[in-house]
């Protein structure tokens, strides 16, 4: 077997050597950064229309990532294709060769995955909500205000504990096919109807995407029972259950 480093340096050859990966990270950053730069500047344009009525805070932190959600489903084809490339051509059987010990080869992985989609996530936030804060005019916030570099980072983090859960889910499953199937339904049906359920929607606010997104907030919502901080590790809880998941079926069933 060789050394972690020397898989670390393996793992990064593999993900830029396939272009989807890499286009998915730069879609990440487009879309979001787009998204968010448009719904400020409509916001700014139409300010007393959207708060008329509104009885919580302005968060200009927030309104800055309105575009997070088509960023976080290019972080999940990302955490998608980053594992399931090699089952689907077979490389996958090569890299067991190489690397039996499969728990190793896994951490490997996740830790590859998680540097990348955490530097362009990073990236990503700082440049969203600086464009933001630029269009909303008047109505703008700094990174100096009560929380919002907090939540300029914990968007950041975010969108790297989702592209690990869907790696995690896609170790799982053995089929990056099958794996789109599961997340992008939970993610944006299941989810969402729920939450919009009064009778289960409490459910809805322990699924990773609600709690982490409660990190990007500046003032946290009354009607949600936690902060961002039990967001983060709510959200953290589901990625560490996928990571040891996907370990788990990757020991015990053949490549």
């Amino acid at each position: 077997m060789g050394s972690f480093p020397a898989i670390l340096r393996s793992e990064w050859t593999k993900i830029r050597s396939v272009r989807s990966t890499v286009w998915t990270l730069l879609l990440s950053f487009l879309v979001t950064a787009a998204l968010g730069a448009l719904l400020s500047l409509l916001t700014k344009n139409n300010f007393a229309d959207f708060r008329k009525g509104a009885t919580t805070p302005f968060d200009a932190t927030a309104t800055s990532f309105s575009g997070i959600m088509l960023g976080e489903i290019a972080m999940i084809v990302f955490g998608v294709l980053a594992i399931g490339n090699e089952y689907s051509s077979g490389m996958i059987r090569v890299s067991l060769a190489a690397v039996p010990q499969r728990g190793t080869l896994l951490t490997g992985k996740a830790v590859v995955i998680g540097a990348l989609s955490l530097l362009v996530s990073l990236v990503t936030a700082f440049v969203t909500f600086f464009l933001g804060q630029a269009l909303l005019g008047d109505h703008r916030t700094t990174l100096g205000a009560d929380n919002v570099l907090r939540a300029v980072l914990g968007a950041a983090v975010y969108l790297t504990l989702i592209c690990l859960f869907s790696a995690g889910v896609t170790a799982m499953l053995h089929n990056q096919t099958l794996a789109l199937g599961v997340l992008v339904p939970f993610f944006f049906l299941l989810s969402p109807i729920l939450s919009a359920v009064p009778k289960v929607k409490n459910v809805a606010h322990y699924f990773p995407d609600f709690a982490g997104r409660q990190m990007l907030t500046v003032y946290q919502d009354p009607s949600v029972p936690y902060g961002w901080l039990a967001g983060f590790f709510i959200c953290a809880a589901w990625t560490l259950a996928a990571l040891l998941g996907g370990a788990l079926v990757l020991k015990r069933r053949d490549a």
